[in-house]
């Protein structure tokens, strides 16, 4: 694993922003990291980066513990802070060459190249970075995360205040990364989670309330599943009722219905069976997903 937490716990004062949390993250894989504002997402992160020591508990990134080896975890790690601190008055590629600088480049022409191709800057690596949009300072700052080529790299709402065309590239970029690295990917945006995201960790107000893959997620939320059915002729709820595993039948009229079965059961085999047993033709077989909008609602709230 490139991250490892466990048990961690951060106080101040009176009041735990992080209480013994638990999650690991690993290569090729997009970790989406949620939470209301004042979860204590922020807050791990720092620590994972070695910007914040914890107050209990453990955790590693490539193997190197973040308090015992700090420098080790930030040779191994890239972090885009929500706050992107930038140098306003430096150009980007004068920035790019202070990053390379900072962490020993051995070609760093040649890696600025490359950092300015990968995030998209070849038409503004020569302005101010004071004169570039939201979404462009955006791409200099994943641009200085990416610039050691790290194995984890750390991103914390790294999409916010982009305009559509500026999300889609920086979604782009985000996945074609997780494919190498181990990202960990904080946002409050759910259609965000959805198309970038391989697993989720919730937490709310410092507790870890879900660590798991999104479809996962959406049908263990509600303690059921649920799949909707319409065939081409007349069916019978109370037939389908006696479907093994069936603990509810909704009728929605025009013989549609919503057969209900715990969590863990998937009863599409079973329905299409019940069809053919019946002599009835499926027009539509669907098993329903909640939005992560509202998982994320019923986990938090």
């Amino acid at each position: 694993m490139s991250v490892v937490v466990e048990n961690l716990t951060k106080v101040y004062g009176e009041q735990k922003a992080v209480n013994n949390i638990s999650f690991q993250a690993q290569p090729g894989q997009v970790l989406g990291f949620l939470g209301p504002n004042g979860a204590g997402k922020t807050t791990t992160m720092k620590i994972l980066t070695c910007y914040l020591p914890q107050t209990s508990g453990q955790a590693e990134v490539c193997g190197h513990d973040v308090a015992a080896s700090p420098m080790e975890v930030r040779r191994n790690i890239g972090y885009l802070p929500e706050h992107n601190p930038l140098y306003l008055d430096m150009y980007v590629r004068e920035y790019l060459q202070f990053i390379a600088r900072l962490h020993k480049i051995s070609k760093p022409a040649r890696r600025i190249a490359e950092m300015v191709e990968l995030t998209g800057l070849g038409r503004e690596q020569h302005k101010l970075i004071g004169a570039l949009s939201k979404g462009y300072r955006q791409r200099v700052g994943l641009a200085q995360a990416l610039m050691h080529d790290p194995q984890v790299l750390i991103l914390d709402e790294p999409t916010s205040g982009l305009d559509p065309n500026q999300l889609a590239d920086i979604r782009g970029l985000i996945r074609q990364l997780g494919q190498e690295k181990t990202v960990i990917f904080s946002t409050h945006i759910m259609q965000e989670v959805k198309a970038i995201c391989d697993r989720v960790v919730i937490i709310n107000q410092g507790n870890l309330v879900a660590d798991d893959a999104i479809e996962a997620l959406q049908s263990k939320t509600t303690g059921e599943a649920v799949v909707t059915v319409a065939f081409l002729k007349k069916a019978s709820s109370k037939d389908l009722q006696a479907i093994p595993g069936a603990k509810e039948v909704r009728s929605l009229g025009h013989n549609r219905f919503q057969v209900v079965a715990d969590a863990d059961q998937d009863l599409r085999e079973q329905l299409f069976d019940f069809a053919v047993g019946h002599q009835n033709k499926l027009l539509e077989m669907r098993q329903e997903v909640f939005e992560m909008d509202e998982v994320f609602q019923r986990l938090t709230q």
